[in-house]
């Protein structure tokens, strides 16, 4: 297995992330699912998901890449973020067998694709990052078949496997759960620069679509200063026509003491971004037609209109151009 050192008395270190975790034999990293067995790293979750699900591709949620297709999404157990506020903790967290899961190799993968004619498969629910060599093969698989492939991350990843994984990802969704160090300390026990470093790796020297998403959570990541530093990042390192999605909080794992997040929340940061000059920016899992619809950078006419994940009207020409105006809207089209 790639990106491991090996060190004495049998210890090997993790290389996959910023944690670096160094594990004597039988023990597992900090994702619960990387192993030091017999002094080599080892996938506890490699051919075994936690389920298979078919969903439109604005669930990930992606807006801008193949708008309706459906996208078959698995993921498996373990994560190498410890966010307090985890929304999917039941199996992020969960410390059950890792080859408890239903055992499906990348081949069957393909296959249940193909059968149900998904465009794209999903690396979701956990994050790929630490099913790495499952997901890497998957991927290689779906492009030699001709199927997209879409990334849904927190993006904390070393550089060298960064480079040889999202090159071979048709698309991502990488979470800025927050614009500041305190916050990724606090809530998440990680950092923000490993994160700031894969979104502009990947937009800038991938083809990989990209899309971002922040959960908003009251009183933690959602004060005016720490948005509008957000957005000023993202124009200054990778451009105005990268997609921002809010996302609403709900009380879970260990933040079921705070309150779910009100749509004025999200209405406010939307409006921050709008402002602050980003072409592409959405409200999700609280929305209406105003905010998850897509404008048109030119002439500012909807070019789709959405109520949430169902598609209203689309006006786009073949290949993704304004209806209106004849202008590209940044993503991928049929």
């Amino acid at each position: 297995m790639k990106y491991q050192n090996m060190l004495t008395n049998g210890k090997v270190q993790c290389c996959i992330c910023p944690r670096k975790c160094v594990l004597d034999e039988g023990q597992s990293g900090f994702c619960h699912v990387r192993k030091n067995v017999a002094g080599e790293l080892t996938l506890q979750t490699y051919g075994y998901n936690t389920g298979l699900a078919i969903d439109p591709i604005e669930k990930k949620p992606l807006y801008q890449f193949y708008p309706t297709s459906p996208i078959l999404s698995f993921g498996t157990l373990g994560c190498n973020m410890g966010c307090r506020f985890c929304q999917n903790w039941q199996t992020t967290k969960n410390k059950s067998d890792c080859q408890s899961g239903n055992k499906t190799s990348p081949q069957e993968i393909i296959r249940i694709a193909q059968n149900y004619n998904c465009k794209s498969v999903a690396f979701t629910y956990n994050d790929p990052i630490i099913f790495y060599e499952y997901a890497l093969d998957t991927a290689k698989l779906c492009r030699e078949n001709g199927i997209k492939t879409v990334a849904v991350t927190s993006g904390y990843i070393n550089p060298e496997p960064a480079k040889e994984f999202f090159p071979l990802m048709d698309a991502a969704n990488i979470d800025l759960k927050g614009f500041s160090e305190e916050f990724y300390r606090k809530n998440c026990l990680a950092h923000l620069q490993p994160v700031l470093d894969t979104i502009e790796y990947v937009s800038n020297e991938t083809d990989c679509h990209v899309e971002l998403t922040t959960m908003l959570i009251e009183g933690e990541n959602d004060n005016e200063d720490m948005i509008k530093g957000e957005c000023d990042w993202i124009l200054k390192h990778i451009g105005d026509e990268v997609p921002l999605h809010f996302s609403a909080f709900f009380p879970n794992y260990k933040m079921r003491n705070k309150n779910s997040t009100n749509f004025s929340t999200l209405i406010k940061a939307y409006n921050i971004a709008r402002n602050a000059g980003l072409k592409y920016v959405y409200t999700g899992n609280l929305t209406n037609t105003e905010t998850s619809s897509t404008y048109c950078k030119n002439c500012a006419n909807p070019i789709i209109i959405r109520n949430g994940y169902q598609l209203l009207k689309y006006n786009l020409t073949q290949g993704g151009y304004c209806a209106f105006c004849g202008t590209k809207c940044a993503g991928k089209f049929e």
